[in-house]
């Protein structure tokens, strides 16, 4: 039952977004949908995300801000380029495989202007009806998941850093160690880059789920243009400068300091390891 799997999708929800997430039940009848929201901000205070039944095979989700998100809606103008740039490449995957309308605006410079701002999408599926749970989990694994994360950027909630467990080298191409590490442990710069490139290995071709099931939520993500060789920074795209690694490559290419490996070189060090 639906019910009985809120919290999962609560739990990937928070994971893609690096916030906690309520989620409840819409249900009319057969028609049930679901109503999702930042916890910490309530229905009222910040984005809310539903998701109903269209049709026999679609699902309609519809973005908005509560009544009273001013204050949020303050701290979304106050973002930075790149927290919009990443904000507006999550929206731009969704649109790969949904129908969009963001509030007239085009998927590469929408902005949120004001709380009469929207995010429509609808989401066909071809196997199963939208009434039924494994159609709701689809549709906010493609649809919910990267709207919400891109709202999380946008509202700037920040990540936990770990630097002792970065091997990246205390200063890269004009930024800060701390800098390079929030991007490349960022959970919506993480879901992103899985999205582009899917969750496996873009050296080695692990693909952690098929071998390990659900303890294979491992991969993670690496500069695929090492930041240390720029001679100054440059604008930071997050569709083009992260690619997904499994650890062991992870670990790997960052063996040399205080450049790492190319993944070209590390492939030919594993064709040579394997001679």
């Amino acid at each position: 039952m639906l019910a009985q799997k809120l919290d999962l999708i609560a739990d990937a929800l928070a994971q893609g977004t690096g916030a906690t997430i309520a989620v409840r039940v819409l249900d009319t009848g057969m028609r049930k949908g679901l109503r999702i929201w930042f916890n910490d901000l309530d229905e009222k205070h910040g984005p809310v995300a539903e998701l109903k039944p269209h049709g026999l095979k679609s699902h309609h989700i519809n973005l908005g801000f509560g009544t009273f998100s001013a204050r949020v809606l303050e701290q979304i103008s106050n973002a930075s380029p790149e927290d919009v740039q990443l904000a507006r490449s999550l929206v731009r995957s969704v649109a790969r495989s949904a129908e969009i309308d963001i509030s007239g605006q085009s998927t590469d410079k929408w902005l949120v202007r004001d709380g009469g701002f929207r995010i429509e999408a609808r989401y066909r599926h071809d196997q199963n009806l939208p009434h039924e749970d494994e159609a709701i989990s689809e549709t906010c694994r493609e649809v919910i998941i990267p709207l919400m994360a891109a709202m999380a950027e946008l509202i700037g909630y920040d990540v936990v850093e770990d630097p002792a467990a970065s091997e990246i080298p205390e200063v890269e191409g004009g930024l800060s160690r701390a800098t390079v590490s929030r991007r490349e442990r960022n959970p919506r710069n993480r879901l992103l880059c899985l999205r582009i490139h899917g969750a496996y290995c873009g050296c080695c071709g692990l693909d952690p789920k098929s071998r390990y099931g659900d303890a294979g939520s491992i991969i993670e993500v690496h500069h695929l243009e090492p930041i240390s060789m720029l001679e100054r920074p440059r604008p930071y795209d997050p569709e083009t400068d992260l690619i997904p690694l499994c650890p062991n490559c992870h670990r790997a290419v960052h063996t040399r300091r205080p450049w790492p490996l190319t993944l070209e070189e590390l492939v030919e060090c594993m064709e040579t390891g394997h001679a």
